[in-house]
This record gives C-alpha cells, sequence and structure tokens, in this order.
C-alpha cells in the first residue's frame, strides 16, 4: 500500500469530524465495559490493540516493526494496525468513531489535539506519568509541556520537529548566491530571496510566499513578544497580521516571490508541489523531518536552516503525537505501548527520524550516532544547533485551530490574487477567525 505524502494542512471536513465525535465519551464507556481510565484488563487471555497512524510506506515499515519488537517482549499483546496518508485521515477517525471501531492508540498532531482533550476523547495520561509508568523524564520539558492541555499530559511526542527553511544549494551555487542562516532577520531574508530572483533573470522566485503559513507568521509574532493565541482567543492585533500581509506585499513587488498560482499549487501542502523541488523557488517552507523526502523529490542537493527570525521563537515541537482513546479496553497496556515506543532504544533506532528526532533524549542520542543519510544527517544538525536557542513551548493550540489555519490561507490568497486589500482581509480574517474560536 502506498499512501501519498503530505504535510499537516486543514483539509479535514470538520462539520462532519466533530459531529461523529460529540458521542464518543458515551460510546467510550460503553466499549470499555468499566471505567474508562480503569487499568482493569477485561481478561487474561490475548490483547490486540488497534493501531491507527497516517504517513507513508516507510513509516509504516518502521511502526510495524517496533510494534513486532514489542509484541517478543510481551507475547500476549498483538496489533492490528491500519495507516493511510493525511488526508482525509480525520474523516476516517470520525468514521470509526460513529462506528464504534475506535482505535486503542491512534496518530494526532496539534491541531486537534485541545479539542480532543476537551472533548474526553483521549486518554487522561497524567496518573501514568507521575508514577513514572510513562517516562518522559528523558523528554526535552517543553516538548513534554507541548502535549499538556489544562496542565493534563494528554498525549506524549512521537518525535520532535522544528520549522524548517528548505533551500536549493546546487542552485544558489549555480548562481553565486550565499546560502540563508539560523538567525537572519525576515527583512534580511526577504532582501536575499529578492536578489536571487534578480541573480537568476527572473526565471527562479528567491522564496516561497509564506504569508498564508501559520507556522510563519506564529514565529513572527513571538519574535515580536506575542503569541497566534490567548487561550482561547487570538493572540495579536489587527495591526500585527496587517504588518505581516504588508511585509510580504513589498516582497512580492520586489520579486522575492513566485506568482500567487505558484503559491497556490504549494499551499496544499502535499510535498511533491513544494516549489523548491518543482524548480519555481529556491526556498521553502516545510518541518525539518521532512528534509529526506523532499530531497528523493529532487536531483539538487538540499539544505536546511531555521525559520526566519530570532530563533528564540522557536520551541522544542512534537511532530505529531501518540494518543490512547479514553474507552480503551485495556488502557495500561496502551500506555506501556507509548511508553516503549518513547524509551526503547531497539524501536528508537527502528524507527529512526522518520517522524523527526527521537522525542526522548537518551534514546536520540544512541539513533543519531547510526544517522549516515546526507539529509537525515541535515535533520540532525538542525535540531542540536536549534537545542540551545528555542524558547518555552506555548500552550497547544485551541478549539477552532484548524479553520482558524483555513482562514489565514484564504486571506493571503485573496491579497495575491488582488481580490481583497490588506486591510480588509486583515478585518475579514479577524472577525471570522474569532467567531470560529468562540463556536
Amino acid at each position: 500500500m502506498r499512501a501519498p505524502q503530505s504535510v499537516p494542512r486543514p483539509g479535514v471536513d470538520r462539520r462532519r469530524l466533530l459531529g461523529a465525535l460529540t458521542g464518543l465519551p458515551l460510546l467510550a464507556a460503553g466499549l470499555s465495559g468499566c471505567g474508562p481510565e480503569d487499568d482493569t484488563p477485561v481478561d487474561d487471555g490475548p490483547i490486540e490493540l488497534s493501531v491507527f497512524w497516517w504517513g507513508g510506506a516507510r513509516r509504516a515499515e518502521a511502526t510495524e516493526r517496533a510494534l513486532r519488537l514489542y509484541s517478543q517482549e510481551n507475547p500476549r499483546v498483538s496489533f492490528r494496525v491500519t495507516w493511510q496518508g493525511l488526508t482525509g485521515y480525520y474523516d476516517r477517525l470520525a468514521t470509526q468513531a460513529t462506528g464504534g471501531n475506535v482505535p486503542d492508540l491512534f496518530q494526532i498532531d496539534d491541531t486537534l489535539l485541545t479539542e480532543y482533550a476537551r472533548r474526553e476523547i483521549v486518554l487522561d495520561l497524567s496518573t501514568y506519568v507521575a508514577d513514572n509508568r510513562l517516562d518522559l523524564r528523558g523528554l526535552p520539558e517543553h516538548l513534554a509541556r507541548y502535549g499538556r492541555v489544562d496542565e493534563r499530559t494528554v498525549a506524549v511526542p512521537a518525535a520532535q520537529t522544528s520549522a524548517a527553511l528548505v533551500y536549493n544549494r546546487d542552485l544558489l551555487r549555480r548562481l553565486g548566491q550565499p546560502e540563508p542562516h539560523t538567525g537572519m532577520s525576515w527583512r534580511e531574508y526577504a532582501r536575499w530571496a529578492a536578489r536571487v530572483t534578480r541573480a537568476s533573470g527572473n526565471r527562479v522566485a528567491g522564496t516561497m510566499d509564506p504569508s498564508g503559513d501559520y507556522r510563519a507568521l506564529w514565529l513572527w509574532l513571538r519574535g515580536q513578544g506575542s503569541e497566534l493565541y490567548q487561550g482561547r482567543q487570538l493572540g495579536f492585533s489587527s495591526g500585527e497580521l496587517l504588518d505581516w500581509f504588508e511585509f510580504w506585499e513589498v516582497a512580492r513587488s520586489d520579486r522575492a516571490t513566485p506568482s500567487a498560482g505558484l503559491v497556490e499549487q504549494a499551499d496544499t501542502g502535499e510535498l511533491a508541489r513544494q516549489l523548491v523541488v518543482t524548480g519555481h523557488a529556491a526556498a521553502s517552507f516545510a518541518w525539518s523531518h521532512q528534509l529526506p523526502e523532499l530531497q528523493r523529490l529532487t536531483d539538487d542537493e538540499l539544505g536546511l536552516t531555521a525559520f526566519p527570525g530570532t530563533p528564540a521563537a522557536q520551541w522544542p515541537r512534537a511532530s505529531m503525537y501518540w494518543a490512547a482513546f479514553r474507552g480503551s479496553r485495556h488502557p495500561g497496556v496502551v500506555v506501556d505501548v507509548i511508553n516503549f515506543l518513547t524509551t526503547n532504544v531497539a524501536a528508537g533506532r527502528i524507527l529512526g527520524i522518520e517522524r523527526g528526532l527521537n522525542a526522548a533524549v537518551p534514546v536520540r542520542t544512541f539513533v543519531v550516532e547510526g544517522v549516515t543519510d546526507r539529509a537525515e544527517k541535515r535533520v540532525v544538525a538542525l535540531g542540536a544547533e536549534l537545542d540551545e536557542l528555542t524558547g518555552p513551548a506555548p500552550a497547544p493550540p485551541p478549539k477552532g485551530h484548524a479553520k482558524v489555519r483555513t482562514l489565514l490561507i484564504d486571506a493571503a490568497e485573496s491579497i495575491r490574487a488582488k481580490r481583497s486589500g490588506a486591510r480588509t482581509a486583515t478585518s475579514r480574517f479577524m472577525a471570522q477567525a474569532t467567531a470560529a474560536l468562540a463556536e
């Protein structure tokens, strides 16, 4: 089975998903046959756990191998696995919920983490963490914190990643242009991109336009002392968002970015459409752990560095999490599997860094020693560079984050296509995003 590769993008049918999930806490109690967080096993016989994640064939092979290793050490436990690409993943999870076939263990990202926690769909892991049955002591403090909602641990980072700039090293060498580097200000970066465009004779844009990329906006805001969110409200003013949109209007006028049509193609999130691999831009914005897959899509050598702006705006970030279903019949066993995937060195070596750097630092230390792939080495190097430079983690995004992401993309696209002015788009976004967060 070959699943298409994609990056997190709010393509979820949100109304259908939320409608399906509304009844899950009641469904959970019905499935468990006991309290949803009771460790009492249903019987002493074999245990089969269902596991669900998104990703491609490489992720599937590594994850299944790691689960088989757990079964070798715990012969009573077997796994029924399901995986697919990110597109449609949450829709399928909703379908499983309505059919009473919710996975015991599943992958989730920060887009819906808070919502799942508030609806009590995911198991509260706090008591397991408190007595170290789920041992998170090896995780960086702020990485572990990014899995907490209302001070409860509700998920465990499957790996650590960083918001990263991926650039075409061979192209820059051919054009005689310097490589971008960690610590460049946003203005320095935009000027660099405009020079690259000019050096190419306007055949290649210097940079992807990230005006609709929530990751870029969030780091821009944090670099100025603001946040994307404050609780269940936006954490920035309309003036700050207008500054962001106008900054990229100037960059477009300087020809630092490509045409609106090309940007919209890349905004789909599909890795194969990222402009750094299609040859339309010298640099694109991505997650650091996606570099090896991006490298496989081009013959040119790619480089990796942090997003522009102060590195202190970044934080140790989960690329995705492992979460347990609150209605699992075997919550203690599910937690033990999460602990195994997080803290076991042999499992860590099997999983590698396909999802990102191993969450537990002691495991990561062993795993990175065996990394030989050039692109993977760059992922490791950027992670090490940012380790001492990142700032504190914010709370995971609130309910409504997926809608806010979509609204930001829509606002940026309307400005690029000249359907709206920056002020009008800003006002409309602020009103619609505020309403989405209040739902």
